[in-house]
């Protein structure tokens, strides 16, 4: 069984070396909506998959982070990073370019990892992240899969090189979560007290 839930952020970006002369030359942003899709071929004790409202702690906060942020490419012009550190408290460096392709790789790879760390404790089965689809317009999106999140053809995206500025880690509902993320530490879902009724 599938289960989806919807984030929204809005961001800004410059994607070097598209063909679109708009694109590739100048700061433009886009009201994006993410799609994490999760599946199982087993209910947890409140017969849910994962319930949505856990998605609302860690998974919520990385995508978040992305909120009225520039992202750009660690590869880019060195005056052009940091420029957008210089005038934006938020900000994120991406070991690729921030395409909605690559955004929606990127978000695979983060959120794999948080649930991978995450201990499940409401009896939740097999849960695993089965895509993300990252739209950038109402017409256009990216939908990556778990076999193109670790495609070393389309870039490797490793947790150590995804950088986010002070300002977005202080927001976080804790803001040493990726440090621990990258440090292996576990996470825990809260745990729900079961009630029958006859």
């Amino acid at each position: 069984m599938l289960i989806r839930k919807l984030f929204k952020f809005e961001n800004a970006h410059i994607v070097r070396n598209c063909s679109s002369d708009r694109c590739r030359r100048s700061i433009h942003g886009h009201s994006y909506k993410v799609e994490v899709l999760l599946e199982a071929h087993a209910l947890d004790q409140g017969q849910m998959v994962y319930d949505f409202g856990l998605m609302k702690g860690t998974i919520k906060d990385v995508i978040d982070a992305f909120d009225h942020a520039i992202c750009f490419w660690d590869k880019d012009d060195p005056d052009y990073i940091a420029l957008c550190k210089t005038f934006s408290a938020r900000w994120i460096s991406m070991p690729v370019s921030p395409s909605a392709e690559q955004f929606a790789r990127l978000f695979f790879v983060v959120i794999d990892a948080l649930l991978k760390q995450t201990t499940m404790a409401n009896g939740e089965g097999d849960v695993l992240l089965h895509s993300v689809i990252a739209h950038e317009t109402d017409t256009g999106y990216a939908q990556a899969f778990r076999d193109d999140a670790y495609n070393p053809r389309m870039g490797t995206i490793a947790l150590a090189d995804i950088v986010f500025s002070e300002q977005v880690q202080m927001e976080w509902q804790d803001p040493a979560m990726y440090a621990k993320l990258q440090a292996g530490e576990l996470f825990a879902n809260p745990p729900v007290e079961l009630q029958v009724r006859p």
